[in-house]
């Protein structure tokens, strides 16, 4: 019998998810040490990611004390947005790599300081594919969908969907301008995750980030709750 052409990607593919895996389980471990929640933060490139993140560092102003990782393709230009808000930050540069892997974040971990109930939050790079087959350590894992997207992204891109504790919309003050039904992209994500937590926001409005950054503190209390 010919052997099947695609069995030794395949094989390598679950050597890599396997390696990747052990890892993120240091990962996870050392940040439960230091008392500290991890949020994997994904979307498509132009989702509104690094803006949410620069709005929300705004609001929280350091409480709960917030570390950033930032991965790209190329450049370091999130990473010197993200600084001018105070926070610690380490970019990581993929070159041309779709996803971060739990190795990256790990030699990214080294150089940020970890604190309980503190929050460690890691824009991966803008990919609704290839990040969400790799665990990084993260406690919870959120998307982004911008309104300029397209309300089809949960019909379209399910695994990345249904691995996700919170979707974050972004972008809301342009409804008015777009075709984009919420109560849709709202009904798609639950019926991959009935338990999404779902927020509208806007970093232009302010829309929703009352919300959002409420739950972000009530998240890294509970990493704190469970250090004592």
């Amino acid at each position: 019998m010919p052997q099947n052409e695609h069995e030794p990607i395949a094989v390598l593919e679950r050597k890599v998810l396997a390696k990747n895996d052990e890892v993120a389980a240091r990962n996870r471990a050392r940040l439960a040490e230091h008392g500290t929640v991890a949020l994997n933060l994904m979307g498509a490139p132009g989702s509104g990611k690094t803006r949410l993140l620069e709005a929300t560092l705004d609001r929280l102003k350091g409480r709960p004390a917030v570390s950033i990782i930032e991965g790209d393709p190329q450049t370091d230009n999130d990473a010197r947005r993200i600084a001018r808000h105070r926070a610690p930050v380490v970019q990581l540069v993929t070159s041309g790599a779709c996803h971060l892997e739990a190795p990256q974040v790990a030699e990214a971990l080294e150089r940020l300081p970890l604190s309980p109930g503190g929050l460690l939050v890691i824009e991966n790079v803008g990919n609704l594919v290839c990040p969400s087959s790799f665990d990084l350590g993260e406690t919870v894992r959120a998307v982004c969908v911008s309104v300029t997207e397209g309300d089809d992204k949960p019909e379209k891109y399910p695994a990345m969907f249904r691995k996700a504790g919170v979707l974050v919309i972004t972008k809301t003050d342009l409804l008015p301008h777009v075709e984009f039904d919420l109560d849709k992209v709202t009904a798609h994500a639950r019926a991959l995750n009935p338990d999404v937590r779902i927020f509208a926001t806007s970093a232009t409005s302010g829309q929703g980030l009352v919300a959002w950054c409420a739950w972000l503190g009530a998240l890294a209390d509970s990493a704190r709750r469970e250090e004592a």
